[in-house]
């Protein structure tokens, strides 16, 4: 959950968000170094009265700054291209959902079950329980079983849409008429809350997310709950 003030991303809640803060950090780590390293050149260059006559025409530092740049993409392109993949790697998931968006909230579709179906709408002000989020709690979670990999399929019936918690490492554009999928596993249970994040009308501001995610036992007692209701 972020908080006001906060400059770096919310705690990554399953290992692809994880994957993608190592790699944040590491690609800030090299725009530092190579942000360093230019201003102190300029740096030099406009407090030094004397030129070198050797560097005005040098081969050798032509050739460094053509292929240390190649080095520095590289080391840049090799763990991006390893997340894409694992983002897109989807190997046996243990449950399958479906959500569609529509304006101006999510409906969710539990596939695996036969009459598992429910809207999600965002809970008014005036409705709010003391320590519940304004404009991010919902009336109907979308509850998980942690620890297990979780395939979602996205779509919409009226206009574009975007599924997308940041936690979870997860922004997938919901499409009429396209399906849309996406994977994740929560590494511990809590309440991990998302938003619209694409323009989609007047109230776009008001389709919040809110996975939770619980152990297995809770899961399937909640599961038996609400068919039986």
């Amino acid at each position: 959950m972020a908080h006001p003030s906060q400059l770096g991303f919310q705690d990554a809640a399953s290992p692809i968000m994880e994957e993608l803060l190592h790699f944040h950090d590491h690609a800030l780590m090299i725009v530092f170094l190579i942000s360093a390293l230019v201003l102190y050149t300029i740096t030099l260059m406009i407090t030094t009265t004397l030129t070198h006559t050797n560097t005005m025409d040098a081969q050798e530092v032509e050739m460094i700054w053509t292929i240390l740049p190649a080095i520095i993409l590289i080391l840049i392109a090799l763990p991006s291209l390893r997340i894409l993949y694992l983002m897109d790697e989807i190997n046996n998931p243990h449950l399958t959902i479906k959500t569609l968006g529509h304006q101006w909230y999510w409906s969710y579709e539990y596939t695996d079950y036969e009459d598992l179906t429910f809207d999600s709408y965002m809970t008014p002000t005036q409705d709010l329980t003391p320590g519940s989020f304004r404009l991010l709690e919902v009336d109907n979670r979308m509850v998980v079983p942690m620890e297990s990999p979780i395939r979602m399929l996205i779509s919409a019936e009226d206009v574009l849409h975007s599924w997308a918690v940041p936690t979870l490492g997860i922004k997938t554009d919901a499409i009429p008429g396209r399906l849309n999928q996406t994977t994740f596993i929560t590494s511990h249970p809590g309440l991990f809350y998302g938003q619209c994040s694409e323009i989609c009308g007047s109230n776009h501001s008001f389709m919040p997310i809110v996975v939770e995610a619980v152990p297995l036992q809770h899961f399937e007692s909640w599961s038996t709950t609400l068919l039986s209701s």
